[in-house]
């Protein structure tokens, strides 16, 4: 099994040193704030399917490496302000931006990074790359919207959670999948199908993570978290779509009113199972998940094509 962080080892040291240069500031908080979130961040993952996207389609370049921290800095700019909107006091196992420094600095941080992002590609003229990762960022604020406008009234459709889910989650790694195939290719068609292999993965990341919230795993959040904060993702939705009227009122009626209460949500979790309602969304998963892998296939056998498929079956197949 190949390991997709050895094949790009020294481009990803090439990455953080360019992205640790990136979100620099000769102000003391906004250095220290900005120190703490390099410190504290993730796996890497959207500069990770950048660079492997870019050496799929050819050879990884100046602008490859600036797609790559332009995603990171907008990606971490929407963590940030996600904390603020969702009053979350962790974020990675760690304390969140907003825990310790709360709201304004918060804001101010994410506005900040959003901005270096900008200029890093305005003063390098990567314009395509730009407007790539720009219509990312628009998608995730409807997706964002959408959600809540949804979550309001419990009305969430199949239709709607995946428009929410891809707009929201997997239009960012189908960016990056497009503006790393753009870096090294300039070729639009090459781009398009990257871009489409990154939104396929994007969504079977989302189910997965969606899945969580009914399985034993730790993953940093308490089963029915979801189901707590009066999100309507795929097991709840198939669930109530097929069990009875008046299961569905009682579900319903459990999720507006008794939604913090620990044997009610268990409830809720115990329907979902009984209606198969996480067999539907693993299905549903490992048809997004095939699509994508279809995608690669399309290209020449690759260490770069096998990372990418080995990181395809790690968003559905992980833990955490």
């Amino acid at each position: 099994m190949i390991n997709p962080q050895e094949i790009i080892a020294v481009e990803l040291k090439q990455f953080e040193s360019l992205f640790k240069e990136a979100v620099k500031s000769n102000v003391p908080l906004l250095d220290r704030i900005l120190k703490y979130v390099v410190k504290t961040k993730g796996k890497q993952l959207r500069p990770m399917f950048v660079l492997l996207a870019a050496r799929l389609c050819g050879e990884i370049t100046p602008v490859t490496y600036r797609a790559a921290s332009l995603v990171e800095l907008l990606h971490t700019a929407t963590l940030v302000h996600d904390d603020v909107v969702d009053e979350a006091s962790e974020r990675r196992g760690f304390f969140s931006v907003y825990a310790l420094w709360k709201n304004k600095a918060s804001v101010l941080v994410g506005d900040y990074l959003l901005a270096k992002g900008l200029l890093l590609s305005l003063e390098n003229k990567d314009f395509k790359v730009l407007e790539i990762l720009s219509d990312a960022v628009k998608k995730m604020s409807e997706g964002e919207l959408l959600q809540l406008e949804k979550s309001r009234l419990l009305n969430i459709t199949e239709e709607d959670y995946f428009s929410i889910i891809k707009n929201k989650t997997a239009s960012l790694l189908a960016s990056a999948c497009a503006a790393g195939a753009f870096s090294a290719s300039q070729d639009d068609v090459l781009t398009e199908k990257l871009r489409l292999f990154g939104e396929n993965t994007g969504i079977a990341f989302q189910i997965k993570d969606d899945l969580f919230d009914y399985g034993a795993e730790d993953v940093g959040k308490p089963t029915g978290n979801d189901i707590r904060e009066k999100k309507l993702t795929l097991p709840l939705i198939y669930t109530l779509k097929t069990v009875s009227a008046e299961t569905r009122r009682k579900l319903i009626y459990i999720i507006k009113n008794k939604n913090k209460d620990k044997s009610s949500v268990q409830l809720v979790i115990n329907e979902v199972k009984k209606a198969g309602g996480i067999q539907y969304a693993e299905d549903v998963m490992a048809t997004y998940k095939k699509a994508a892998l279809d995608l690669l296939e399309s290209f020449p056998a690759s260490d770069a094509r096998e990372a990418l498929s080995e990181m395809v079956r790690f968003t559905t197949e992980r833990k955490k």
